[in-house]
C-alpha cells in the first residue's frame, strides 16, 4: 500500500513540475505550444527573418501570437534599429491603426488599413516631416471626398474632389511659388480640355526648386515598350506605354522623350504591381495609392 501510494505521488509530483514547466515556457518569449502554433510574445531576429542588409542577431519584428495568428501592435525596425511601422492586426490580418516611418525617425505615412485596403483620412510625409499626400478613403479604399498634394516647401501643389477613386469637378494645380498652373475640369475621370485653363507664372518665385529624390524610378521608354496599337514611341504628346507583358508602364504627356505629367508603373519580379510614382512638371512628386481594380 505504501509503494502504491509513493508512485502515486511521485507521478503527480511529476505532472505538477511538468505543468509548472508548460505555463513557463508559454510566458516566455516565441514559444510554441504541442499544436505547433505560436502564442504569446514573439521577437523575431534576422536569424530566422533573413533578411538582406540585417545581421542575425538584430530585431526585425516584434509582436503578439494568439493561435498563431498575429493581434495587437505589431513592429518592425529597419537595418539601423529605428522604428520601421506600428501596425495593427486582428485575427492575423492588419486592421486599424497603421503607421510607417522614414529611415530618420520621421513619419512616412499613416492611416487606418481595414479589409486590406486604406479607409477614413490617409497621409503622406516627406523625409523632412512636411505633408506630401492628404488623402480621403471610403469604405471601399476609393480615394472620395478633398485630396491634396504638396510640395516640400509646404506649399499647395495639387487639390480638388475625388468621388469613388475618380476626379470630380475643377482640379487646381499651382507652381512652387504659389501662383495658380492650371484649373483641370473632370467628369466622373475624365478630363474635359475644353473647360480647362492654363496660367504663365506670374511673379519672380524665391523658392528654390524641390531636388528630385534619388528613389524616383527610371522613365526612359524601353526598345519593348510600346503604346496598346503597337506604335513605336516619339516622345512627344501624351502616351500610354505598355511593357513586353502588356502591362501599362507609363502613362502621361512627354516632352523630348521625358515625362512631363504622368505615371511610372512598377512592377516585381512575378509581375505584381508594386509602385505608382506620380510626375509633375518634369519631376517626381511622390508615389499614388495602389487602389484596387475597377
Amino acid at each position: 500500500m505504501k509503494k502504491v501510494i509513493l508512485i502515486s505521488l511521485i507521478l503527480f509530483l511529476r505532472f505538477d513540475i511538468i505543468q509548472a514547466s508548460y505555463i513557463q515556457k508559454k510566458d516566455s518569449i516565441n514559444f510554441t505550444d504541442a499544436n505547433d502554433k505560436k502564442q504569446g510574445k514573439w521577437v523575431i531576429y534576422n536569424s530566422m527573418a533573413h533578411r538582406p542588409n540585417y545581421s542575425d542577431e538584430q530585431k526585425v519584428e516584434e509582436g503578439i501570437f494568439m493561435d498563431g495568428k498575429r493581434i495587437g501592435i505589431w513592429k518592425e525596425y529597419y537595418p539601423n534599429g529605428v522604428l520601421k511601422s506600428r501596425i495593427t492586426y486582428e485575427n492575423g490580418r492588419p486592421s486599424g491603426h497603421a503607421i510607417m516611418y522614414h529611415d530618420n525617425g520621421k513619419i512616412k505615412e499613416e492611416g487606418l488599413w481595414q479589409n486590406s485596403r486604406w479607409v477614413g483620412n490617409y497621409k503622406l510625409y516627406y523625409d523632412n516631416g512636411q505633408v506630401q499626400q492628404e488623402f480621403n478613403f471610403n469604405q471601399n479604399g476609393r480615394r472620395d471626398g478633398e485630396q491634396k498634394y504638396y510640395f516640400e516647401n509646404g506649399q499647395i501643389m495639387i487639390e480638388g474632389n475625388w468621388s469613388s477613386g475618380n476626379e470630380s469637378g475643377i482640379i487646381k494645380e499651382y507652381y512652387e511659388n504659389g501662383d495658380i498652373r492650371e484649373e483641370k475640369n473632370f467628369n466622373n475621370g475624365s478630363f474635359d480640355p475644353e473647360t480647362s485653363k492654363s496660367y504663365e507664372l506670374k511673379k519672380t518665385s524665391s523658392v528654390k526648386p524641390t531636388e528630385e529624390k534619388t528613389t524616383t524610378p527610371p522613365v526612359i521608354p524601353q526598345k519593348t515598350e510600346k503604346d496598346n496599337l503597337g506604335k513605336q514611341f516619339t516622345g512627344e504628346g501624351y502616351w500610354k506605354l505598355y511593357n513586353i507583358n502588356k502591362q501599362v508602364s507609363k502613362e502621361g504627356t512627354f516632352s523630348n522623350f521625358k515625362l512631363r505629367d504622368g505615371k511610372c508603373f512598377i512592377y516585381n519580379d512575378d509581375g505584381i504591381l508594386t509602385r505608382i510614382a506620380v510626375y509633375k512638371q518634369g519631376r517626381y512628386v511622390g508615389d499614388a495609392i495602389i487602389e484596387e481594380e475597377k
